[in-house]
């Protein structure tokens, strides 16, 4: 009986299968949407317009609710100790470039706070929100709060980084020349740095989890649900940032893709990765409509209200019709749509869904602002300033993914290759490296 031989490869040619340079051609396109999108915000601003400001914090939520959830998705599968995303997790741990950019628009949105958030005007007649979104108090809590979980988030991807930086040879862009020469220094074996790192992470994956959700419930509350001074809802942290996960793992599917076929490493990345990512944007979807159902629930039977205008403003013109597509494209088709296996496995229809949730969520993002700025508005408030400032986003974000990704190993080749990969499950003795005796 013959035994077909089936080749497993070794580090360097996964290293070397994986490191084909980007084209300079999406550089370009990416740097030239972004200097679009700051182009029309700078003539917007001049011009006293105050959509532009708007259009700045939808796409500040959208892009970086997804970049902190793909980041905090990485940090899960430390705590799961998982082993299926080994050869793909690094195209998610890109999201990270973005958060230090998103830390200084942060800054930037709250110099332009006049021209957003209505607390910076109107009266307030409750005393805990006086003293909640007083501005000496909420600005520099949003900019810690974000700041703690930007950090985290870089701090926690270094150190995954790092581990193939270590056990790599010098390649990659010249502007992290220096952070590469960095995260060399002081390396020790691979055995021992292996079970270091994954000691390390452990810790640090589960400040990051609470750092994420506290830190969103805030950030959502004071950047989002304080657009309308009149309205509460305790689920609404949850069902902001838990968009921001539909959507990068959504984001994550297209870009996992795109690296397979780009890098053309059908070895490395197979139908199973397909079928597991398919499984958690299906799952994730169906915890999304449920908190907003739920959401909406409490509120249609509580009927009070300081809290039905909100959900009624959404549902009647010019509203609805982003309302109603955005509950059908981020919920009802994906949730329908990824019921199959064969859905989930055929790439072009995880790619539609994928696309189809990624879109609805930006109508999520737009209808979390707009209607409690314009209220009953006889128009609807989306044109040119809206399209420029979001194409301006992808191009910053696009440049910052690529940036990291031409400069860092491309996939965790020494935890896919390493002999000691996997005896992270029995905790060792960091002196010895001898396995430490069983809890009783």
């Amino acid at each position: 009986m013959s035994h077909e031989h089936v080749h497993v490869p070794t580090r360097d040619e996964i290293l070397a299968g994986t490191s084909r340079p980007l084209p300079r051609a999406l550089y370009t396109i990416a740097v030239t949407l972004a200097l679009l999108g700051v182009v029309v915000f700078i003539a917007g601003a001049l011009m006293g317009v105050d959509r532009v400001w708007h259009a700045l914090l939808v796409n500040w939520l959208y892009f970086t609710t997804i970049s902190s959830a793909g980041v905090m998705f990485v940090a899960v599968q430390r705590i799961t100790t998982a082993r299926w995303s080994r050869s793909v997790i690094r195209f998610l741990e890109g999201y990270v470039a973005f958060l230090p950019v998103a830390f200084v628009l942060l800054v930037l949105i709250f110099l332009g706070k006049n021209h957003i958030f209505p607390w910076t005007h109107e009266t307030l007649h409750i005393p805990e929100k006086v003293v909640w979104l007083n501005p000496w108090f909420l600005i520099p809590r949003g900019l810690i709060v974000f700041g703690i979980i930007a950090s985290l988030s870089v701090w926690y991807i270094y150190t995954c980084v790092r581990l193939d930086v270590g056990h790599s040879p010098e390649a990659g862009a010249k502007w992290a020349r220096g952070l590469r020469e960095r995260m060399r220094r002081g390396f020790q074996d691979e055995r021992r740095e292996i079970h270091s790192t994954h000691s390390r992470q452990g810790y640090m994956a589960v400040g990051l989890a609470f750092a994420f959700a506290f830190g969103w419930i805030v950030l959502s509350w004071d950047l989002s649900m304080s657009l309308d001074l009149h309205f509460q809802s305790t689920m609404y942290g949850w069902w902001v940032f838990m968009g921001g996960w539909v959507a990068a793992l959504a984001s994550f599917t297209l870009l996992t893709m795109a690296w397979r076929r780009y890098l053309d490493r059908y070895d490395l990345i197979t139908e199973k990765h397909f079928h597991d990512l398919g499984k958690l944007c299906f799952a994730f979807t169906a915890f999304w409509g449920y908190l907003t159902f739920g959401q909406y629930l409490v509120i249609w039977y509580g009927n009070m209200g300081e809290e039905t205008h909100w959900a009624r403003l959404r549902l009647i013109a010019p509203w609805v019709h982003f309302s109603v597509s955005a509950v059908i494209m981020v919920f009802f088709v994906p949730f329908f749509g990824l019921l199959s296996r064969a859905a989930k496995v055929y790439r072009p229809t995880l790619a539609l869904f994928a696309i189809i949730s990624l879109v609805g969520m930006w109508l999520v993002r737009y209808l979390e602002v707009y209607p409690s700025l314009y209220g009953e508005a006889h128009a609807l408030p989306f044109g040119l300033w809206e399209i420029g400032v979001t194409l301006g986003y992808v191009g910053l974000w696009a440049t910052c993914y690529l940036a990291f990704m031409n400069a860092f190993p491309r996939v965790r080749a020494v935890l896919m290759t390493s002999p000691y990969r996997d005896e992270v499950q029995v905790p060792v003795d960091p002196e010895t490296m001898e396995p430490l005796p069983a809890h009783e």
